[in-house]
C-alpha cells in the first residue's frame, strides 16, 4: 500500500484487482500512525493554549467525526470501482481539469515540505543549543535541510517510505513521554493563556483541524482502494481519524499548557530527552518530507509527462525551501484553514460523482480507463471548485460563514451547488 509498492504500480491508471485488496483495519493503522506528525502537534499546541484544554479536546473530537465522515464517502467510491484519486478526479474534471487540480495539488505538498522542513531547521536549532558547536542558523539548517531530504527523495525513496512507517509512530512515543514529564511538574491551568501565539475562535479551530487532514481524505482512495470490502472501507475510517485526533490533541494541548510552549524540538532539549529523542524527530520530519515531495512528483509528472519526475522532485524542493525561508511555519494556522476551502470541494465533486453520476463500476472503468471516454475539461466541475474558492476565500476574510467553521461552508457549499448544476444538466 505504499508508494514504491511495485505490484501495485501497474495499477495506476485502472483499478486494482481484487487479489490485492486487504482488511480495512492495515489501512487503519497507516491513518492513524501518519496523523502523529509534527505538523498535528503544532497544530494541537496552538489550539490548545487558544481555547484551552476542554474546548480544545471537544474540537478536535469534531475535526475527528468530520474527517471520519468525509473519509468514509471517499473511501467507499474508492472500493467501488478501485482507482487512485487521480483517476476519480480525472473522471470528474476531464483531462485538462485534472490537471488544474493536480498542480494546485502538488502545489500544497510543497508548503507542508516548507512546513516541515521548518521543524528541521528547529531541531538543528536544538542541537546546537546543547553544545555540540554546529555551526548555522535556522535559515542555514533549512537550506541544508531541503537539500539533503531533496537528494535522498530521487536517490532512496524506497528506504524512506518503509522508514516512515516506523518514524511516525515513534513520535507519538516520544510525545507521550513529553506528555508525562510536563505533567509531573506540577499542577497544570486547563484555561486558555491570555496571550496566546495565535488567537483563534472555535470555528477557526475546528476548520484548522480538518484542513491539516483534508488532503488525506481527498487522497484517501489511493489506500482506501486497497481495503477488502465496503464494510472494512467503514470499519477501518471509524477506527482511525476518531481516534488519532482526539488523543493528539489530549497529549500536544497538555504539553503545550504545561510548559508554554509550541515548539517540541525546544521542549524536548529543555526536558534533557537528549539527542536520541531530537534525532528521531528529525528522522520523522525527512521521511514524511520525502512522501511530500514524492507524491507532488507523481502528480505533476502525470500532468506534465515530457517533465522528469527528477526535475519536478529539485523543483520542489526548491520552492518548499523558500515557502520555509518566507516564514510559513508562522503562519501555520492561516494555512491550514486554507486547505480547508481548497480540498473539500474537490473531493465533494468526485463523490458526489461517485455516488450518482458513475453509479457501477463498468461506468466507472470505462471513464477512467479509456482516454477517449473523459473529456477535456469538465466546466461544471471546475466552475463549482473555483466558485466556491471565490466565495468562501472573501467570505472568511470578511468574518463572514454559515456553520462558524469555513472547511464545512466551502463543503456544504460546493456539494450544494454541483448537485444543483448536475440536476439543471440532466446528469442526475
Amino acid at each position: 500500500m505504499s508508494h514504491s509498492n511495485s505490484g501495485s504500480e501497474g495499477f495506476a491508471s485502472g483499478p486494482l484487482p481484487e487479489h490485492l485488496t486487504v482488511p480495512g483495519w492495515r489501512v487503519a493503522l497507516i491513518i492513524a500512525s501518519f496523523t502523529f506528525a509534527l505538523p498535528g502537534f503544532l497544530n494541537g499546541a496552538q489550539t490548545g493554549m487558544a481555547l484551552g484544554f476542554s474546548q480544545a479536546v471537544t474540537a478536535a473530537l469534531a475535526a475527528g467525526l468530520i474527517l471520519c465522515a468525509g473519509a468514509c464517502l471517499t473511501s467507499i467510491i474508492s472500493v467501488r470501482t478501485r482507482l487512485t484519486t487521480y483517476m476519480l478526479v480525472q473522471r470528474s474534471f476531464g483531462v485538462r481539469g485534472a490537471a488544474l487540480v493536480n498542480i494546485v495539488i502538488a502545489i500544497v505538498h510543497f508548503c507542508w515540505f516548507g512546513v516541515n522542513v521548518s521543524f528541521f531547521g528547529s531541531a538543528m536549532v536544538a542541537a546546537a543549543s546543547q553544545g555540540f558547536g554546529i555551526p548555522g542558523n535556522f535559515s542555514t539548517f533549512v537550506i541544508i535541510g531541503s537539500v539533503l531530504i531533496t537528494i535522498s527523495t530521487i536517490f532512496g525513496f524506497r528506504t524512506l517510505d518503509r522508514l516512515a512507517m516506523v518514524a511516525v509512530p515513534l513520535v507519538g512515543v516520544i510525545l507521550l513521554v513529553v506528555c508525562v514529564k510536563a505533567l509531573g511538574t506540577g499542577p497544570v491551568d486547563l484555561a486558555p493563556v491570555a496571550d496566546p501565539p495565535v488567537a483563534m475562535s472555535f470555528g477557526i479551530a475546528l476548520s484548522a483541524l480538518v484542513g491539516g487532514n483534508m488532503l488525506t481524505v481527498a487522497a484517501m482512495p489511493d489506500l482506501s482502494r486497497f481495503i477488502r470490502t465496503e464494510r472494512g472501507a467503514l470499519a477501518g475510517m471509524v477506527l482511525s481519524f476518531p481516534f488519532a485526533a482526539p488523543v493528539l490533541m489530549v497529549v500536544s494541548a497538555l504539553i503545550a499548557l504545561s510548559t508554554g510552549q509550541t515548539d517540541i524540538m525546544q521542549i524536548v532539549v529543555g526536558m534533557g530527552l537528549g539527542v536520541p529523542a531530537l534525532l528521531m524527530l528529525l528522522l520523522s520530519v525527512w521521511t514524511i518530507n520525502a512522501l511530500n515531495l514524492y507524491s507532488a512528483g507523481l502528480s505533476l509528472a502525470a500532468t506534465f509527462p515530457r517533465l522528469r519526475q527528477v526535475h519536478i522532485i529539485l523543483g520542489g524542493g526548491a520552492v518548499g525551501c523558500a515557502f520555509a525561508l518566507m516564514g510559513i511555519i508562522d503562519s501555520f494556522i492561516p494555512f491550514l484553514v486554507t486547505l480547508g476551502l481548497i480540498i473539500p470541494p474537490i473531493a465533494a465533486i468526485y463523490v458526489i460523482d461517485g455516488f450518482l453520476v458513475f453509479r457501477d463500476r463498468a461506468a466507472a472503468g470505462t471513464a477512467a480507463g479509456s482516454a477517449a471516454a473523459v473529456p477535456p475539461v469538465r466546466w461544471e466541475a471546475i466552475a463549482v471548485w473555483l466558485g466556491s474558492l471565490a466565495i468562501t476565500m472573501p467570505a472568511m476574510a470578511a468574518g463572514l460563514t454559515l456553520t462558524t467553521v469555513p472547511a464545512l461552508d466551502a463543503t456544504l457549499l460546493a456539494a450544494g451547488a454541483y448537485l444543483i448544476v448536475l440536476r439543471f444538466r440532466g446528469r442526475i
